[in-house]
């Protein structure tokens, strides 16, 4: 019985000790990110200013044009505008749509539950990587807005909702473009909440469409969005 009550009392110690380190690697999470935007501040420079060369970006345009991307993690994204005929009530800037490359999640196609996902197969353009998630960005640079599009806009295809969660979880960016890297390895760690329910609600969506290769049928483009304020989260966070 003393045994038994002792093991409770190590892993309530341990699960404390867990929430501690989580809590403060958030909080190191949400410095790094206000520091970031403080130093574009101080440099008078967009988050996106280097990247665009300092022109405001062309509707469509593909930005960097072969992507960035850090081979050594397996992550990569670009950043690209749409018209606001395209985007109606968006108030967004534009949006950066962030990928998997292979090796991230090649042994993982072979998983029950990556081979039930792949029923949902719609043909893919790029099969050398998944998309993960698109972040919107509003005029200034900041993240307003998190959401998930179907697999015939990006060209590849997708992983199911858990799969995604784990590697946005270890995500890790070096692609030459650091300010970028930052601000999005920052917005998928604080908001990995609102990620995994996102990313639920694209898979209802997937798989309550009637009719067959739903990833290839345009009718079907936004499959889930979650408008994010930055300044609440980080204020609940460094507070």
């Amino acid at each position: 019985m003393h045994a038994q009550v002792r093991s409770q009392e190590l892993m309530r110690k341990e699960s404390r000790s867990s929430r501690a380190a989580s809590r403060a690697a958030q909080v190191a999470t949400g410095s790094r990110l206000l520091e970031t935007y403080a130093s574009l501040a101080q440099r008078r420079e967009h988050l996106f200013g280097s990247l665009l060369d300092g022109d405001l970006p062309r509707q469509w345009g593909h930005y960097p044009e072969d992507d960035a991307i850090d081979l050594s993690s397996g992550f990569q994204w670009f950043y690209h505008s749409h018209s606001p005929e395209d985007r109606p009530g968006a108030s967004e800037h534009g949006h950066i749509h962030l990928f998997a490359r292979r090796k991230l999640w090649s042994r993982r196609l072979r998983s029950a539950r990556e081979l039930e996902f792949g029923r949902l197969d719609g043909g893919a353009e790029n099969p050398n990587t998944r998309h993960l998630l698109t972040i919107g960005f509003d005029v200034k640079g900041v993240p307003v807005s998190l959401f998930t599009v179907n697999s015939w806009v990006t060209g590849d295809l997708m992983l199911s909702a858990q799969t995604t969660a784990e590697l946005l979880e270890q995500i890790e960016l070096d692609t030459g473009h650091p300010d970028v890297d930052t601000v999005v390895e920052s917005v998928v760690r604080i908001c990995m909440k609102e990620i995994r329910s996102l990313l639920e609600r694209r898979d209802a969506a997937l798989w309550s469409f009637a009719g067959g290769k739903v990833l290839a049928n345009e009718s079907l483009e936004l499959l889930s969005e979650q408008v994010i304020d930055m300044d609440a989260k980080l204020s609940s966070l460094m507070t």
